[in-house]
């Protein structure tokens, strides 16, 4: 993710055909688009991408969803793999068309501004993703655990409320993947909610 483009005619200079100048990069699809030189290719997240990219991710291709339609779209989503290290996605946008800014440009380098002025686009979204991480950190790191209490369904909501009550501490993000509390806070969690021991 750019953090900041610069003036809108400008980063449209630099933004169109960018794809070009990428070492070791070939876009297959070039070759059925009259006005390749044109697009741009912008990258949004990759397979080992934090919380945030994702979030800011999803925010962006809901905003560009509706120049996406049409048999000649100013956006296509794009996921370019390579066997060693995996998929990075993202889109191609039409940068230019007739010799004018297109509208899908305009909204992008207008969320780039935004997140260069403040890292997340989405608030609501990125908190979820990171309590659905931090559930599922929880569920992985009282593995142990798990054979020493009685758990119903449901369990590791119930530990979050309770870490976030009595020990937030536990539940910070860590490396943008989430909260992943100790063992010794999920021990004491599942005792104070009164889950009881198997024998």
């Amino acid at each position: 993710m750019p953090t900041t483009l610069g003036e809108l005619e400008e980063a449209a200079k630099q933004a169109a055909g960018n794809w070009r100048r990428f070492e070791s990069f070939v876009w297959w699809r070039a070759r059925d688009i009259e006005d390749a030189d044109g697009h741009a290719i912008i990258y949004t997240h990759h397979r080992d991408s934090g919380l945030l990219d994702v979030s800011n991710a999803a925010a962006i291709a809901k905003a560009l969803e509706p120049f996406t339609e049409g048999d000649d779209p100013d956006v296509t989503f794009e996921s370019h793999n390579h066997w060693a290290v995996g998929h990075i996605d993202g889109f191609s946008v039409r940068v230019f068309r007739s010799g004018k800014i297109t509208e899908a440009f305009k909204v992008y380098h207008a969320l780039a501004e935004r997140i260069a002025d403040y890292p997340v686009l989405d608030g609501s979204d990125y908190s979820e993703r990171e309590y659905e991480a931090t559930l599922e950190n929880i569920g992985l790191a009282a593995w142990r655990l798990k054979r020493d209490f009685a758990l119903p369904d449901g369990w590791e909501s119930a530990v979050f409320d309770w870490l976030w009550q009595h020990r937030d501490h536990a539940l910070e993000n860590v490396d943008d993947q989430g909260g992943s509390p100790e063992e010794c806070d999920l021990e004491a969690a599942l005792a104070a909610l009164g889950y009881p021991r198997v024998v």
